[in-house]
């Protein structure tokens, strides 16, 4: 499956960038997001081990993600129940309190039961998640 999305955000890329590295933030406006824990930060690079809820079905996945801030951080899976799971969030700064994201997202679940279970639901996710954090930046910027 593959997800393209984008959105202009009334906040800098910094800042815009900041509210999407930091993980450890996602369960107080990510619905679908049951927990996150912070495994490693440095200047280029930050993994974390997301906790996903929705719909009674639960599972986890740790990512380990390259970033440049403010113009671009990477997901990359290490361990989840995903054959492949490749994101790219892109930054451009419009202005001082303006930016466009852009977010792209390609992953295939690993086989089996768990496929047809989550498959529609991953799809519902990854298709709201630019809107969700756009509404996270509007909230934080008032």
């Amino acid at each position: 499956m593959k997800v393209q999305r984008s959105a202009l955000i009334g906040r800098s890329a910094g800042d815009t960038f900041d509210l999407i590295e930091r993980a450890e933030n996602y369960p107080a406006f990510l619905p679908w997001c049951a927990g996150a824990v912070i495994l490693e930060r440095t200047d280029e690079i930050v993994a974390a081990r997301i906790t996903f809820k929705h719909r009674g079905l639960e599972f986890e996945m740790t990512t380990r993600n390259p970033k440049r801030r403010p113009a671009w951080l990477a997901v990359r899976l290490e361990k989840g129940p995903f054959r492949r799971f490749e994101g790219d969030w892109r930054l451009t700064e419009l202005a001082p309190d303006a930016c466009k994201i852009e977010f792209e997202l390609s992953y295939e679940f690993a086989g089996g039961v768990f496929d047809k279970v989550t498959g529609s639901a991953a799809q519902r996710i990854a298709d709201q998640i630019v809107d969700a954090f756009a509404r996270r930046a509007e909230t934080l910027a008032r």
